[in-house]
């Protein structure tokens, strides 16, 4: 049996209304494409919580700044298609910009203070784009459930913020970040590096591990572990680094120990790649 695709709101209502009328339980899993194990292991997550699972494939342009990577962003249609059926998604929606966001389209999603610092300080307007796209695809799709990966640490709890305060009837889960071998988070956008790129994105993670052990280890505290961690990734290699932070796990509060759960998050540029990771500390 062939995946189904769907490229326009009416067919999506269409198949939805299917589905509802034979007492189908929907997950959604919403990727901008260029697909990897990351992505396969939410389709094979959701899989196990929902009847059908419903992936959508949308390089949402309200999310990249003007100097950004919109125009270069890995796309694979065909690719991605392949590898949503050869997980088991019932699925897929591969809507347009125009179909997404209709002339004339004056809406915009924002979410006060979790999507204001990190990325947020760094990327202006990322996370209104992100809180629109993903608000209307819930509300498109009304899925029972929503899977998104912690790789995307800080989005996916501003997106969790966002379903509480509009009362968004979905229950948003989360997949743990996969990586490579050598640690490596796996982005869409790892495919930008060169080789000497790679070796040096590999040390990110251990890094970020490194700065939680002193943490814990008391060995340093918060605020000089995260400058190190930072000055480390500048030796290491990284041109920028955005931040590299402790934050409380929920609100993304700055923390100054370790009391409750916390995360400590990093983003940084290789070249003109940026590169976001980030690890659980928990007391």
């Amino acid at each position: 049996m062939s995946i189904l695709t769907l490229r326009d709101k009416s067919s999506l209502f269409e198949q939805r209304a299917i589905w509802r009328a034979e007492g189908k339980r929907v997950a959604l899993v919403p990727t901008m494409g260029a697909l990897h194990e990351g992505h396969l292991s939410l389709v094979h997550q959701a899989k196990q919580q929902a009847d059908v699972v419903l992936a959508t494939v949308f390089v949402n342009p309200r999310q990249f700044g003007p100097t950004e990577d919109f125009s270069r962003y890995p796309r694979d249609e065909e690719g991605d298609i392949l590898k949503l059926h050869a997980a088991g998604a019932a699925g897929v929606y591969l809507p347009t910009v125009k179909e997404m966001y209709p002339e004339p389209f004056r809406t915009v999603v924002y979410v006060k203070a979790l999507g204001d610092d990190l990325c947020g300080a760094h990327r202006p307007g990322f996370f209104d784009g992100v809180c629109t796209v993903v608000a209307k695809l819930l509300l498109q799709v009304l899925p029972e459930v929503a899977f998104f990966g912690e790789k995307d640490y800080q989005q996916l709890q501003v997106i969790r913020q966002m379903v509480r305060d509009l009362d968004i009837p979905v229950e948003v889960r989360a997949g743990m970040t996969v990586r490579e071998p050598s640690g490596l988070a796996l982005s869409s956008r790892n495919a930008y590096l060169t080789t000497e790129e790679r070796a040096i994105a590999e040390q990110m993670n251990k890094v970020l591990h490194r700065a939680a052990t002193s943490i814990l280890e008391q060995r340093m505290d918060v605020a000089a572990a995260c400058d190190w961690g930072m000055k480390q990734l500048l030796q290491m290699g990284f041109q920028k680094v955005d931040y590299f932070a402790l934050r409380d796990a929920e609100t993304l509060n700055p923390v100054l120990d370790v009391s409750r759960p916390a995360r400590l998050l990093t983003a940084a540029f290789l070249g003109q790649t940026r590169l976001i990771d980030n690890i659980a500390v928990n007391p």
